[in-house]
């Protein structure tokens, strides 16, 4: 039986997919739910640089693909195959039709699977990537999982938003209300505390921290010059981040979890 948390997050995301296959325009085929291109920002550049450098010849899960925004990457780099699990079938259908039209559609597979309670074996995968699913997981249940099926020498790769920032945890709290997010994931955003609990179930654990300020251009992206903007707000992240009492304040962490503890 579902939980009545997972059948809230499914009915959620089910609704957002289903509202993205009604958009004949197709032009956010590289874009999440909510029209974003992730790789317009420096930590999911970062995120990418990190996964090309260590898929190559591997097998790779997508933990939580949703729309598949992120699966087909790896193949392209390299990676001997990609496995999307997601509890939206209709996100999922989503992904399978973006590998397709990418002729990769015989290097991936989406299944439907819980995140928390996988099927796969024991030792099953080299790398695990995590494109933002942890805020709707229970991470008690996640990140034992996560160390189940990964090899002795594999890696879980990582981007989430941060939870220490007052005006992002501001933001994130209309969103609930306008419901541009749901309870569950509003309320357990990554945070320091989970990092290290991460240590439980990983030898090793490195972060790195990305838009302190750089945020506040998201919302205008799509005007004239924002990019430029953009640009130079990240130039100035990295020089205010180099202030370790900050980093908690950072909207995005990347990060790589290695060594699974068995």
């Amino acid at each position: 039986m579902v939980e009545e948390r997972k059948k809230v997050e499914i009915e959620y995301y089910d609704k957002r997919a289903e509202d993205w296959l009604k958009d004949s325009s197709r032009e956010k085929w590289q874009s999440d739910f909510e029209g974003f291109v992730p790789i317009t920002l420096s930590s999911y550049r970062f995120f990418y640089e990190l996964l090309k450098r260590n898929c190559r010849g591997k097998k790779v899960l997508d933990y939580g693909c949703g729309n598949g925004v992120h699966s087909v990457f790896p193949v392209k780099w390299g990676a001997e195959k990609v496995v999307g699990i997601d509890l939206s079938e209709p996100s999922l259908q989503i992904a399978r039709e973006k590998a397709k039209k990418e002729g990769l559609g015989d290097k991936t597979e989406f299944m439907a699977m819980d995140c928390e309670k996988m099927s796969f074996p024991d030792n099953f995968f080299d790398v695990v990537l995590d494109g933002g699913t942890f805020s709707s997981l229970d991470l008690n249940l996640a990140l034992p999982e996560l160390a189940r099926v990964l090899r002795p020498g594999g890696l879980l790769i990582g981007i989430e938003t941060f939870g220490h920032n007052p005006f992002t945890n501001l933001k994130r709290k209309i969103n609930k209300l306008i419901g541009k997010r749901t309870e569950w994931a509003s309320e357990h955003i990554l945070r320091t505390e989970n990092l290290e609990k991460a240590k439980h179930y990983f030898n090793k654990v490195e972060v790195k921290y990305f838009h302190l300020v750089s945020w506040m251009i998201f919302p205008f992206l799509g005007l004239p010059g924002a990019k430029i903007l953009l640009k130079i707000f990240e130039i100035l992240d990295k020089i205010l981040l180099t202030l370790s009492f900050l980093r908690k304040y950072a909207f995005k962490v990347v990060f790589i979890f290695s060594g699974p503890i068995k």
